[in-house]
């Protein structure tokens, strides 16, 4: 039987994902399903980057705006938002066209983690922690080391959230972090998966696009946006997480300049750029379109073209 169609489009922030999406969702009709960890909540939508209608070509969008922004949300949920708005275009005849920068979301979609389900413990979570405090970190690594010396390895003492997390997950199901990592990645995919990721040859010439946009966003209002949120006091939690917010928080409380802040903002976003790259770089079934190599539109989309006629899918 064969596999229904899914394309991914992934890479840096500022890449042009969002255009070459609604390209492929216009050529191939596709509705986009976006994987963002922030453009899910509402509120923000400059700041965050979020594709305006202009910009979505009358093309369905999902999963954005779609959560109040204090509501708490995993990695977990998402997959099973996602595999669902998959599952509903795939039913209307259309091509889900995966569009985001959060590698931890594509990747546990794309490959079908299967998420085990762990009761939460939080008085032994809180006994964990006293314990560190006590006894120091390494002794706790070295506990976890004996229970489940694969996870230990790949940890540093000072990673003292995820080596409580290991033995947490141990004494709660008698099952090691480890082993249930592999066992999440045990089912195939339903899906055949085609990856294109849009990136850059010259990371000169991605940061120069990352303050040109940066610039974009003041010139639509960020300012008067992140204002206010702050004077609203709706959103602190999930605000604070966003380039863009607390980069002016100085601005906003006297205590520092806007022209500081939007410096700021174009630093933590290159930085952010940064890390995105090297996430999708370990993924060698990522095909990728360097923007910078192609010169313009046009040639990015004849690159893309080259790449949809050897996916013999469609």
């Amino acid at each position: 039987m064969t596999k229904p169609p899914v394309i991914a489009v992934v890479g840096a922030t500022a890449s042009g994902k969002t255009a070459l999406g609604v390209e492929i969702a216009r050529q191939y009709q596709g509705e986009v399903v976006s994987a963002d960890s922030m453009q899910i909540y509402q509120g923000l939508d400059i700041a965050t980057a979020k594709p305006d209608a202009e910009e979505m070509q009358g093309i369905p969008h999902h999963l954005i705006s779609v959560l109040e922004p204090d509501v708490p949300f995993s990695v977990a949920e998402y997959v099973e938002l996602a595999r669902s708005k998959v599952n509903e275009i795939h039913q209307r005849g259309k091509l889900p066209v995966i569009v985001g920068g959060t590698g931890l979301y594509v990747d546990s979609l794309l490959d079908n983690i299967q998420f085990p389900d762990i009761p939460a413990d939080d008085a032994l979570r809180e006994r964990l922690q006293q314990e560190a405090q006590q006894l120091g970190n390494a002794v706790m690594l070295e506990r976890l080391r004996q229970w489940d010396a694969e996870t230990a390895s790949k940890l540093h003492e000072n990673n003292l959230r995820r080596i409580i997390r290991g033995i947490e997950v141990y004494m709660l199901t008698g099952i090691p972090l480890s082993e249930h990592a592999r066992r999440s990645r045990a089912v195939p995919s339903p899906w055949n998966i085609l990856r294109i990721g849009i990136g850059f040859e010259s990371r000169e010439k991605q940061y120069a696009r990352i303050h040109r946009r940066v610039d974009t966003m003041v010139e639509r209002g960020l300012a008067d946006e992140v204002m206010e949120e702050y004077r609203s006091g709706r959103r602190r939690t999930t605000a604070a997480m966003a380039i863009g917010y607390k980069e002016l928080l100085p601005w906003m409380t006297g205590e520092g300049s806007f022209s500081d802040g939007i410096a700021a903002i174009k630093q933590e976003t290159c930085r952010y750029a940064k890390r995105q790259g090297t996430w999708f770089r370990r993924n060698d079934q990522i095909q990728w379109i360097k923007r910078d190599a192609l010169c313009d539109d046009s040639g990015i989309l004849e690159n893309l073209q080259k790449i949809m006629a050897k996916w013999d899918t469609l």
